[in-house]
Order: structure tokens, then C-alpha cells, then sequence
């Protein structure tokens, strides 16, 4: 009679207490490390700086992330399709543009605007469609093509020059129109003490985390992601959802240059161009939070937030600028070792 050992993988059971405790261990820093993190770094600037505890200054920091958080939305949403949109930025300043053109140029009210910067983003989501869906470039190089695309075509829609109430135009005449009160309220007004900028961010991050999260259509959106051609085998119109995705991306960055128009109140040919590395880098953060390693939304929101409390801690302790650079890459590297690297070996 012969006899034969079992050849069976040890089971988490059978796993020795202290390597079972250094399994949990891992398995609760990659699950709660940046949530930690961002709790740590609030700690610290409200315990050292005493006007960090402000409540005005908790207020202006979710007010000063609210347009990377929103254009960071649009990039999650891209990102859940396995694809990435470079040109939420360059949106949101051809949003500043045409709110710009339509109110001081063409003298309309601010609700025409708001409609005019909306289309403008959509037609912007549907170039990318197009060019993704139908010609078939890869997301990354499509939208950096559009993001140039657009920077040149709003410096040929104003002249190449800020528009500014009381400008002179080409034909020698005085621009008729200006910011409307109420369109500058859409960032500098408040509602019971809220800016509503800051709720505009948090009515959309809750509705996107509703859109993914809790219909079909969301569950779609992340099922293309992991496996684009099962979902087409699945019966799943993938281009049809794709190009959904960057029309909502659109769409939000436009809501986002809303928001920069009204806070800069004239239409700076520059707005939007430092968004695009911000709105990356949130959605990117967003991708480490409770260890999911797949794009979410309240990781966006999370990231947003950590994003501007490392810029308003810093700012008041007096760091230069380019110190906060280098704070937010460090911060961006952590969280991908968080989602990537950490991640990774939980699983393997």
C-alpha cells in the first residue's frame, strides 16, 4: 500500500498567527492608509496653524479644489471604461472663453451663457467620442489632440486677448455686456454660508456616485473596463457607452469652467490650463481609497479634498509654491503604490 501527501495550498486558517496578523495588517493599510493619511495631514495643520480651524478656511479650501474635483469626476468617469481624457482642462477654459464671449461680447444674460458653455462642452465630449469611438485612436492620444485643438481654437474665438468688460473690440466699439450678478454668484455666492461652488461639487459627486454605483448604466461603464470585448460578446453597445463617458466628461469640465469664469470674472485666455494635472491627479488619488484599485468617485472627491488641504496647510505655514508641487507629486506616488504596487500583493 502506498501513501501520497497532500499537495493543497495552506488555507488563510491554516496560516500562523503572526503571519495572519501581518496579512490583516496589509490588508487594513491598503483598505484605510489614505484615508488615514488625509486624516493625519488635517490633524496636523489644525493642531499647528490656528487658522487652518477657521471654518472660512475649511470653506474656501473645498471651494478652491471644487473645479479639479469636478473635472476630476469627468476623468473618473472616462477612467471607468479603461480609457483616460486629457482635455478636461482645456474645456473648462473654453468654457471661461465662451462664458466671456457670450455675456461681455455679445451682451447676453448669464443663463444664456450657462446653456452656451454647456453645448460647448458636449460638442467637446463628442469630438472626443468621434475620434475614440468611430476613428478608433487610442483615449490618451485623441483627447490630447482635442486639448489642442481646443487652446487654439478659443484663442481664434477672442483674438488671442483676455475679454474684459469695457474692452475694445476690433471694429473700434466698446464690448456692450458684462458678468452678470448672477452668474458671479455661481462661485462667489452662498447658501446659508456654503459657497455654491463647494455645493455644486458635492451635488455632483453624489449624483455621479449614484450614475456608477447604483444603475446599470454605472455597472456597464466598469464592466468595459475590465474586459471591453466580453462586454461586446455580453450583447453591450461598448462604443455607444464609451462615447457616453466622454460626453459626461465634457460636460463636467464645462461645469467646472462655469465655476472658473465666475471666480475670475473675465475671460482669461490661460484659465484651465493648470486644471488638467490636478483633475489627473485626484482621480488617480481617488483609485487608492479603500483598497479598490479601480477608479471611484468619493476616492475623487477624497483626493480633491486631500489635494487642497496640502495646498491651504502649506500656504499658511508660508512654503513657496514649488514646495507644494513636490508635496502633491509625493502624495500622487503614494497613492499608486497604494493601488498598484500594495495592492498587488494582497492579491497574489
Amino acid at each position: 500500500m502506498t501513501t501520497t501527501q497532500s499537495t493543497e495550498v495552506p488555507t488563510k486558517a491554516a496560516l500562523s498567527p503572526a503571519t495572519s496578523t501581518a496579512v490583516r495588517v496589509q490588508n487594513a493599510v491598503i483598505k484605510y492608509g489614505f484615508i488615514f493619511v488625509t486624516v493625519a495631514l488635517f490633524l496636523y495643520f489644525a493642531l499647528s496653524e490656528g487658522s487652518f480651524r477657521e471654518s472660512a478656511t475649511l470653506l474656501d479650501t473645498l471651494r478652491y479644489v471644487s473645479v479639479a474635483a469636478i473635472l476630476g469626476l469627468g476623468v473618473t468617469l472616462t477612467m471607468a471604461v479603461g480609457g483616460m481624457d486629457m482635455s478636461v482642462g482645456a474645456v473648462a477654459g473654453l468654457g471661461v472663453s465662451v462664458a466671456a464671449q457670450t455675456m461681455v461680447v455679445q451682451n447676453q444674460v448669464g443663463t444664456v451663457a450657462i446653456v452656451a458653455v454647456l453645448a460647448a462642452g458636449a460638442l467637446a465630449g463628442l469630438l472626443n467620442a468621434l475620434l475614440i469611438v468611430v476613428l478608433k485612436i487610442p483615449d490618451m492620444l485623441a483627447t490630447l489632440g482635442t486639448m489642442f485643438v481646443i487652446q487654439g481654437g478659443k484663442l481664434i474665438l477672442v483674438d488671442g486677448q483676455s475679454i474684459t468688460p469695457g474692452m475694445t473690440l476690433d471694429d473700434g466699439t466698446t464690448a456692450p455686456g458684462r458678468f452678470t450678478a448672477g452668474f458671479l454668484r455661481i462661485d462667489r455666492g452662498t447658501v446659508l454660508g456654503t459657497p455654491v461652488s463647494v455645493i455644486v461639487f458635492g451635488g455632483l459627486t453624489l449624483a455621479a456616485w449614484v450614475f456608477l454605483a447604483r444603475t446599470r448604466w454605472g455597472r456597464v461603464l466598469y464592466a468595459i473596463g475590465a474586459n471591453p470585448e466580453a462586454s461586446r460578446l455580453a450583447g453591450i453597445r461598448v462604443g455607444a457607452y464609451r462615447a457616453l463617458a466622454y460626453v459626461l466628461s465634457g460636460v463636467l469640465a464645462s461645469i467646472g469652467g462655469l465655476i472658473l469664469a465666475s471666480r475670475i470674472g473675465q475671460g482669461d485666455v490661460s484659465a484651465g490650463t493648470s486644471q488638467l494635472l490636478e483633475a489627473v491627479a485626484v482621480a488617480l488619488v481617488g483609485t487608492s481609497v479603500l483598497g479598490r484599485g479601480r477608479p471611484n468617485v468619493w476616492g475623487t472627491a477624497l483626493g480633491a479634498v486631500l489635494i487642497g488641504i496640502i495646498t491651504t496647510g502649506l500656504t499658511i505655514k508660508g512654503l513657496p509654491y514649488y514646495t507644494q508641487d513636490v508635496v502633491e507629486g509625493a502624495v500622487l506616488i503614494l497613492a499608486l503604490v497604494f493601488s498598484f504596487t500594495l495592492s498587488k500583493r494582497r492579491t497574489a
